[in-house]
């Protein structure tokens, strides 16, 4: 055993097979309770996969480190400078040092940035080397990510990880830390943003939630205090980049995208993409705005390149490149393709160029007559292919049932420009393979990740990532920098958290019908349960489908078949993919919350004589869960619009659920209706406030009272709509103008309805019986309050002109 992996196994050895085993499975609840997934393209069931850490962390020792940090460094040098003259002055190509094919036919090469100037001649803010390492030990250069290299938040996540998980052996073994990286990352970009601003406006520019890292994206975000945005949340006007909020356009000075060139800009770029924001390269043009990593600097992701490396190293730097690439062959000059064609039996082909969707091709792996046609492809468009020899890679212990066993890696390192130079991860993310039979290295095809520990010879001084501020800030309260997106997200996020509160507790109100157990005097609020389920198509007409046995069928499948269109599990999950797209913005606290109770409606399905049991003990525990997150946003978020959006879905859905309640349960008859009113109070949660009022006498205009007109009781129409007043009259320019807002006039129409409504008469039953009096008021409450969420939807969730306040910066 090598010296510098002797504390870890020994510490390991000590605690024995169980106490790893333990210290695993607790690795495995952070990682499911913080969210940590990565998306397969491809596969229907591919998407929030549990991101896959191994507890055993790969070690690495100082002297070794060493010499990797030092190549790493003069590599991202050497790559920057030679997308610094591909864009600028072209030396290398009009001297012979690169062949015209390698960059003209490369559609990474974007001609529309050529001669575009960058902050301090950085094309490269984070520059990534996928390495390997031989059998004998010695590191090469696998492949270069130039253009948006993934991974990062990946290695911090794993180190956050594994400090929980082993955080005695961590203290022990001086492990480097790093947070001193991202902090020199920060610095960077900051310098570099247009106009050198104290406190400029950087975003972190994704593709969406499907990208296969978005969580990388939110979690970075978060982590260095950016604003997560898509490119329908940016817009240029005159030569400018704006983000669009709620009180307006914001000027932007930084754009860390983390998505491909040829989709940032689908005027000049990619026109059949809808990623990016229409005249970007013509505000990088233009000098308003930096992007991270430059435009075009996908150009030398290619394997074609390496083989010219060594000679441009010389060249460029003065000095020998301090650690090879794997052998490449690109196929475009004579004597290479030669080699390839008469050895593919021992190489593996690729693509020339990134972008292609063609897998590599292992020439071992096929026959004769496939190799035949292969090599007559190569000879056809030969600078499109390159050949690389298949190297052994050196093994690394994982954890498995079974024990300690080896796997293959591939170790993808970090550099940040600092210092007129490059500053490197110490550390990075160290990939495994999923089995010793494969050297295919890749999450996205079954492997694994690991923390990646580099030794240091002392403690490190811990500090924080907060940058102390030379210049003294303005103190600032302002709420209106909220993206429209962000805005929509959080008003849906409220309205479906409460749509699952009221499902629950509807479902909980029906499951004495799974005992049948009821009593006459229950009898008539199981029905209004049941006809308020069969209204809002929960279960079915127990009339028309074969009575009580369907509806116990239904009503089981509605509380634990989360695959069911109607059902309490499908809500759920609709809100954690909304939280899901917030997580730059909720804590990580209130993300737990909704991701347990995803797991909950997921996982927790009784076995068939329980199902009464593990019915009512989920549901319990749901309001629990549901109150812990209402408690959440009370308390702990700041009263920004952020805030003022979520609680305003969350009023808006509590009303309409809460006449939807009142329409379906209520009936539209006189009849003998204590049980119905009694059953209506325990779904609306309000019996306790109606029987300290009036004790067990049941009286239909009283409860109309308490549950649609009384502005002190939470859970009245009522008091959503005093709230969703307060709310709106505190919305971007609701103020400003000399005639209401459509908002304005449809919420003061709302609680002017109900303040003015006078129960009594109400409740007075026409001709037939009927109070229809009382269902017209509902009908057109409901109504009305469709109209406001669409109103609102319209006016600040598709905004896309500077407010008149904010129009000057």
């Amino acid at each position: 055993m090598r010296l510098h992996w002797r504390a870890l196994m020994d510490a390991l050895k000590a605690s024995g097979p169980e106490d790893l085993a333990s210290r695993w499975k607790e690795a495995q609840r952070l990682i499911r309770d913080n969210g940590v997934t990565y998306n397969v393209y491809g596969d229907p069931h591919g998407t929030d996969r549990p991101w896959p850490l191994d507890p055993v962390p790969m070690v690495i020792d100082p002297q070794e480190w060493a010499g990797i940090e030092t190549a790493v460094a003069q590599r991202a040098s050497l790559l920057n400078s030679i997308l610094e003259d591909l864009y600028g002055p072209q030396r290398l190509l009009n001297e012979g040092l690169l062949p015209p094919e390698l960059v003209y036919a490369n559609p990474g090469c974007l001609r529309s940035c050529h001669g575009i100037k960058v902050p301090g001649d950085i094309r490269l803010h984070l520059y990534a080397a996928d390495l390997a390492r031989s059998p004998d030990g010695q590191w090469w250069v696998l492949s270069d990510r130039t253009q948006s290299p993934s991974g990062a938040g990946y290695a911090l996540e794993n180190r956050l990880v594994s400090t929980r998980t082993l955080p005695d052996l961590f203290r022990k073994t001086y492990v480097r830390r790093l947070a001193n990286f991202f902090l020199s990352y920060r610095e960077t970009l900051m310098s570099l943003a247009p106009g050198h601003r104290e406190n400029p406006r950087i975003v972190l520019l994704t593709p969406g939630p499907y990208n296969e890292t978005y969580f990388e994206h939110a979690f970075l975000a978060r982590y260095l205090g950016y604003t997560l945005v898509e490119g329908g949340d940016l817009t240029v006007r005159d030569r400018r980049v704006y983000l669009k909020t709620l009180g307006g356009l914001l000027p932007v000075d930084m754009i860390l995208r983390r998505q491909d060139d040829g989709f940032c800009d689908p005027l000049e770029l990619r026109g059949d993409s809808m990623l990016g924001v229409p005249g970007l390269v013509e505000a990088v043009r233009a000098g308003t705005v930096a992007i991270a990593n430059a435009l075009g600097s996908g150009a030398i992701e290619t394997a074609a390149l390496s083989p010219f490396l060594p000679g441009l190293s010389r060249q460029i730097l003065g000095e020998e490149l301090k650690m090879p690439s794997v052998a490449n062959w690109w196929c475009g000059q004579e004597k290479p393709l030669a080699y390839v064609t008469e050895n593919l039996a021992r190489l593996v082909v690729k693509q020339a160029f990134p972008g292609s969707p063609q897998e590599p091709i292992f020439g071992g792996k096929i026959s004769a007559a496939e190799r035949e046609k292969l090599a007559a492809r190569i000879r056809a468009t030969p600078y499109q292919f390159v050949a690389q020899e298949q190297v052994a890679l050196s093994t690394v212990p994982v954890w498995t049932e079974e024990g300690l066993h080896s796997r293959h890696l591939v170790m993808r390192v970090y550099a940040v420009p600092s210092g007129g130079g490059y500053k490197v991860m110490p550390g990075g993310l160290t990939r495994v393979s999923s089995s010793l039979d494969t050297m295919v290295v890749s999450v996205q095809r079954g492997g694994g990740s690991k923390d990646t520990w580099v030794l240091g010879r002392g403690q490190e001084k811990e500090f924080s990532l907060l940058k102390p501020s030379s210049q003294t800030l303005e103190v600032s309260r302002a709420t209106f920098d909220l993206p429209s997106r962000v805005a929509d997200n959080l008003f849906w996020l409220g309205r479906y958290m409460e749509r699952v509160d009221s499902t629950v507790r509807l479902a909980r109100s029906a499951l004495p019908l799974l005992s049948q157990e009821t009593d006459a005097a229950s009898a008539t609020g199981l029905q209004a349960a049941v006809g308020i389920l069969t209204a809002l198509h929960f279960v079915r007409d127990p009339a028309e489908a074969g009575g009580a046995p369907v509806v116990n069928a239904d009503l089981v499948s509605m509380i634990f078949d989360s695959d069911r269109r109607y059902s309490i599990g499908r809500i759920v999950h609709e809100a954690r993919r909304l939280a899901w797209l917030l997580r730059d913005r909720i804590s990580a606290d209130a993300w737990r919350i909704l991701n347990r109770l995803d797991n909950d409606f997921c996982t927790r399905r009784p076995a068939e004589p329980f199902h009464l049991l593990g019915a009512t003990d989920l549901l319990d525990q749901s309001i629990i869960t549901l109150a812990a997150f209402s408690g959440l946003v009370m308390d702990g978020m700041t009263r920004g619009q952020g805030w003022r959006f979520l609680d305003i879905g969350r009023r808006i859905e509590r009303a309409s659920q809460l006449l939807d309640v009142l329409r379906h349960g209520l009936g539209n008859k006189v009849n003998d209706e204590s049980g119905r009113l009694a059953k209506l109070l325990e779904i609306a949660d309000s019996s306790i406030t109606y029987r300290s009022r009036y004790l067990t006498t049941m009286q239909s205009d009283l409860v109309i009272d308490l549950l649609l007109c009384d502005e002190a009781n939470p859970r009245s129409v009522a008091f959503q709509f005093a709230r969703l007043s307060e709310h709106i009259a505190h919305l971007p320019d609701s103020g400003s103008l000399s005639r209401k807002s459509p908002e304005s006039r449809l919420i003061l129409s709302l609680l002017s309805s109900v303040q003015l409504a006078e129960t009594g008469k109400l409740m007075e039953a026409d001709g037939r019986g009927e109070w229809t009096g009382l269902q017209t008021l509902m009908d057109r409450l409901a109504a009305e309050i469709r109209a406001l969420s669409s109103v609102l939807s319209s006016s600040y969730f598709s905004h896309a002109i500077p407010s008149q306040q904010l129009r000057h910066f």
